[in-house]
């Protein structure tokens, strides 16, 4: 390896030496706010880094390949981990007694998942996609206190189990067609017309399991147990970090291995789209759990970003990164407020806690109405446009059908954020019996300023992260 492949591997470097770090300390001295600092500084180092790694891409060994498609999406991916580590200092200080390994936990994850985003071989893959879900395993039951802790640990548990194995045969069929787990070489493989029944049938598999990691129709039944059980902290780590990199390698993986090219998996993926934008808003609507309907909600938008994945091409992968960035901000705040409201046993769940909200605390339910007006898709919001930019993106595909689905799971959407939002601003009586919240930690405070301010930036201005997805180009 040369000096510019170590620079290139800079933000895996310093984040796993950060978790090393941590856990060196954590043996001479456990303190909360010196952990915090730490892993949040080898974010910070790790997100500084990405801006040495201009030029051409940089493939490594054939294992890993650095460019601005994973340049783009490692650092969405470290920005949605460094606004959770805040997030999650305040919420979870007073919930249990050892907590500096969940920031160890937390390093670990996006290390996984930015092993993820750079992938260009199935081994490199399931190293990270282990990683990324070894991590979450333990940060999901993280409170062992908790009524549906262990119980939400347990289920993603045994439901990741069987879709590592899932991925682990269909990628044993497609290298014994095919004969090689390099995805270039794989896609030359597709290209001169070597896909048959078995190689069909593994691709089928790989992506049975990467449907259950980005909790997608039929492979979403664990997604609103486990978003209840977890911390809501944890569960913004889900929505965010987890399926950022699981997608990112979902464009690179079919993009280079010519998997377009395969068109009855492309019907097979256009089919769990359009079930996933149907079923994921039809279930919210059934729903007055806060942090199931938002569970719910992530099904919705995940078919929503397979509508641009369908496109292919580099308006493919401009929509996506576009969508993920409004997104990762969105369902990062909307969790980050949750876990502000949430009380020492369990999480701010129950719709009836959000009762009358604005006139306790305003500016907090003028913020989560700033988040949900942009998970609804509205004007003036990041959500509207990067909803906008999928649109195109279908229609320039000739994705008819998926794009008039997608309106329609958009329109059923608009009720259940509306009605959080009517909930937060309705008053009673009870309202002024109910307990005083606390007021927001400084942290908390700049954290949600920030992101909201980001939100309506992002709509009135789009240009601005429109120039930065447009330069990404092809994935690889």
């Amino acid at each position: 390896m040369t000096a510019q492949d170590y620079l290139a591997l800079l933000p895996l470097i310093i984040l796993a030496s950060g978790a090393i770090l941590l856990l060196l300390s954590i043996a001479v001295k456990r303190h909360h706010v010196f952990t915090t600092i730490v892993a949040f500084a080898a974010l910070t180092a790790a997100f500084i880094s990405l801006f040495f790694q201009g030029g051409p891409a940089i493939e490594i060994s054939n294992l890993l390949v650095v460019d601005r498609f994973s340049s783009l999406f490692t650092g969405m991916i470290i920005f949605a981990s460094a606004i959770i580590l805040l997030l999650s200092h305040p919420y979870i200080e007073t919930r249990a007694e050892d907590i500096e390994e969940y920031y160890i936990l937390l390093l670990l994850a996006t290390v996984g998942s930015i092993t993820l985003v750079s992938s260009r071989h199935f081994m490199t893959f399931f190293l990270g996609l282990e990683l990324l879900s070894t991590s979450l395993y333990v940060l999901l039951a993280f409170f062992r206190e908790r009524e549906h802790s262990i119980e939400a640990g347990i289920k993603y548990l045994i439901l990741a189990a069987v879709s590592s194995a899932l991925i682990l045969f269909g990628m044993a069929l497609v290298y014994a067609t095919s004969g090689t787990m390099y995805f270039p070489e794989l896609g030359q493989f597709i290209a001169a017309g070597g896909e048959d029944f078995m190689s069909l049938a593994g691709y089928a598999f790989m992506l049975g399991g990467i449907g259950f990691k980005l909790a997608l129709v039929p492979f979403h039944m664990w997604t609103p147990d486990v978003y209840e059980g977890a911390p809501a902290p944890v569960s913004a780590l889900i929505a965010t970090v987890s399926k950022a990199g699981v997608f990112a390698f979902l464009l690179r993986f079919i993009s280079e291995s010519n998997g377009y090219s395969l068109t009855s998996l492309m019907l097979f993926l256009g089919i769990i789209s359009a079930a996933s934008m149907l079923l994921g808003n039809l279930l919210a609507l059934l729903e007055k759990n806060v942090k199931k309907i938002l569970a719910f909600s992530s099904i919705a938008h995940l078919g929503y970003l397979l509508v641009a994945f369908l496109t292919a091409g580099d308006l493919a992968n401009e929509a996506s990164a576009f969508y993920l960035a409004a997104y990762i901000i969105t369902i990062t705040g909307a969790f980050g407020i949750v876990s502000y409201l949430s009380g020492l046993k369990s999480d701010a769940s129950d719709l009836e806690e959000y009762k009358g909200l604005f006139w306790r605390k305003p500016w907090i339910a003028a913020a989560f109405t700033i988040m949900l007006f942009s998970l609804a898709g509205l004007p003036l919001t990041a959500g509207f446009v990067s909803k906008f930019y999928v649109l195109l993106a279908g229609v320039d595909g000739g994705l008819w059908w998926l794009v008039i689905i997608l309106i329609v799971g958009s329109t059923i959407g608009l009720f259940y954020y509306l009605r959080i939002i009517v909930t937060m601003f309705t008053r009673s009586g009870e309202d002024v019996k109910k307990e005083e919240l606390p007021a927001a930690s400084p942290l908390q405070a700049i954290v949600f300023f920030t992101l909201s301010a980001l939100l309506i930036f992002i709509g009135v201005y789009p240009s601005v992260l429109i120039r930065i997805v447009s330069m990404i180009g092809g994935a690889g």
